[in-house]
Parts: structure tokens; sequence; C-alpha cells
């Protein structure tokens, strides 16, 4: 199976299955001399790990990172760095009912048309469980972008109930288990999740991911936009339909006149945006702006509720999917939307960097990063 890496200067390659006996990815592309080791990557999948809320799947998982290659004395080489996570609670016979049957909903039957076998154990490659490399990723990638550049997220909606704006407070993403900024939305959704964890149902979500700090220039015309790199590892995340950067579809119910970002200058000679629609990239390109953009995710499809399919064989069937499932996968999304905007970052850094070696808005490798 081809297709496991993203990136161009900064590569990620990840490997393993749910159900494997590990997982991994390797990180090339990485500058020499910058601070890494396991202390750093650990806190970033702590958040993202299954079983630390009664919200999300209880499969335990401590997911305890090694660093196998690519750093001495705790510094980044150069060369690929390579990160493992050993699985320890795979439960395979929880899913020996689906062996010969494809779930609604699930990659099963596009995987079995496409490949002749599939790893039915827990979706094996299609699983969520690999996005956890893709969060040890994007703690180097965040290495590389340096304490300038701040990545947040946080679940905007839950089904069709969304947040408040005006009540935002990004400190209360960390203050509730659903990463939600929103105090009063948190509490119907937590209330809300218990009634369909209860029925063994599902519910889908949207994930708004922002970065703040990023430099002016990164994204290319045409073929290198910063969006469309954006928006293809948003849709590379298990689950996801949907992205939008900016106001985003909201923006075709504009007029021209709302929809323009206009600009002044500053008493300092700098200019000012006076809005920000187009959610901080502008023809591809950053503007210096807060970068914007949402993902939605769809109902997780292993539910209890019996559900029409088919077996190999051709048989009608209904199924119901056993085994220990989020509720909502929209919850640990969100650091994964995250890793998945550091990592094209840092990406474009290094690319803008390569091409603009003496652009003025990049921080110079690896003296300015911190220790």
């Amino acid at each position: 199976m081809s297709h496991n890496s993203f990136g161009h200067l900064f590569r990620v390659t990840t490997w393993g299955e749910s159900h494997g006996p590990a997982i991994g990815c390797v990180v090339d592309g990485c500058p020499p001399g910058l601070p890494l080791d396991e202390a750093w990557i650990q806190p970033f999948l702590d958040r993202r790990r299954p079983g630390s809320s009664k919200l999300v799947t209880q499969r335990q998982e401590p997911d305890r990172v090694r660093i196998l290659s690519g750093v001495f004395e705790g510094r980044t080489t150069g060369t690929p760095i390579a990160l493992v996570i050993e699985n320890q609670d795979q439960r395979s016979k929880d899913y020996s009912e689906i062996a010969a049957s494809f779930r609604p909903g699930h990659a099963d039957i596009a995987y079995e048309w496409k490949y002749g076998l599939r790893d039915y154990r827990g979706g094996g490659r299609a699983s969520a469980r690999e996005t956890a490399m893709r969060v040890a990723a994007g703690a180097i990638a965040r290495r590389i972008l340096g304490d300038g550049v701040t990545i947040r997220g946080a679940m905007v909606q839950l089904g069709a109930d969304a947040v408040d704006r005006a009540a935002w407070d990004w400190a209360e993403t960390a203050r509730n288990e659903l990463w939600c900024p929103d105090a009063a939305a948190a509490a119907r959704w937590a209330e809300r999740l218990a009634e369909i964890r209860k029925a063994g149902s599902s519910i889908g979500a949207v994930i708004e991911v922002v970065a703040e700090g990023a430099p002016v220039g990164l994204g290319a015309p045409v073929y290198g936009k910063l969006d469309a790199d954006l928006a293809a590892a948003f849709m590379s995340i298990n689950a996801v339909k949907g992205v939008e950067i900016g106001d985003g579809f909201a923006a075709a119910a504009l007029s021209g006149e709302e929809n323009a970002d206009e600009m002044r200058m500053r008493q300092d000679g700098t200019v000012e945006f006076l809005s920000n629609h187009a959610g901080g990239i502008l023809g591809g390109i950053s503007t210096g702006q807060p970068i914007v953009a949402r993902f939605a995710v769809k109902p997780t499809s292993s539910i209890l509720t019996p559900r029409r399919s088919v077996t190999r064989a051709g048989e009608e069937v209904e199924l119901r999917t056993r085994g220990r499932h989020d509720p909502c996968v929209g919850i640990r999304a969100v650091p994964v939307g995250e890793a998945m905007m550091a990592c094209v970052l840092a990406d474009h850094v290094l690319r803008h960097r390569a091409q603009n070696p003496g652009a003025p808005s990049l921080p110079r490798l690896p003296r300015d990063f911190p220790t």
C-alpha cells in the first residue's frame, strides 16, 4: 500500500495498524540542532490518548513514545527521526463477527474492493489509532515553528448545536473534556453525549484550528497554495468530510463589500487588516493574520443499532458493531487537527526559506529556537 507520506521538505511517513504490535512514523527533513526528546512529545500525545475521558473510547493505551533515531544528546541531527508507540490493549476478538461482513459507513468494503483483503481488527490501517503518530510528528513541527507561532484547536459544534462565539474563551478548552471554548455549550454537550453513549449511537462535530503568529509569505500561487495543503491535510484525518478556510462556505452568502478584508496603515508603518474573512490566506499565501480553518467530522460509524449490510459471500445481513468506540470522534480530533496544522506550516516554512533564504519574517535555524 502506497501513499503513507505527506509533506515536501518536512515529510512524515506513518506505519502500523490498530491491532498490530506497534504504530510509528518517520519524520524526514527536520533541521539539525533543534531541542527534542520524548518529554517534549509526550504531552501532545496525552491530549489525544484513548481512555482519558468517559466521553471517548475506553481502550486503555498509554501511548508512550520512543525516539529510535535522528536525535543525539537532546538535539535533532538532521537525519530521519523514527518514533514508535507499542500497542498494549488490543481486543481483536471484538471484531471477529465482522471479519466476513462490511460495516456500513466504514472503509471495509472500499479496502476489500481495492486490495482484495483487509485487516478487520479495529479497521487496521484505516483506524484513527494511526493519528497518534501525526500528533507526535506535529510536536516536532512545533519545534521548527518556534514559540512565536501558537496553534490551538477547539470543538465548535456538536451535531447541530454550535458554540456562542460571543462567549468564546480559549482557556475554557482546558477546563472541559470536549475542547469547547463555551462553558454553557460544553455542559449541554456532555449531557447529550452521555445519552448518545448509553444508546450506543454517535454524533458528528466541527473542529476549528487557529494558528497565530505564522509568518507572512507561506504558500505559493496555483499548485502550492497554503490553504490547499491545509485542506488536504485535514481531509486526510479519519472521518473528516468537509474543510473550510476563514469564512468558508459562509462567504458565499456575503456581498463583495462584506467579504473584502479592508486594510489601513498603522502609525508604525505596518498594514492592519480590518477583518479576516479570508482566514489569514490570500491567493494561497499567508498574510500574517491568524490562519483559521474548520473541518467537519462525521458521526462514528461504529454503532450498536443494527444496520443493513452484506457479506463477502454476497449475503444480506443486519450488522451491529461491537468493541470500544468514540461516541464522537471530534473530541480526540482536536489535537490531531492542531498537529496537521503544525506539520503543514513547518513544511511551508522550510519551503519558503529554501526559495527565499533572506526572508526577514522567518527565524533563523537553529539559533533562534527555544532550549
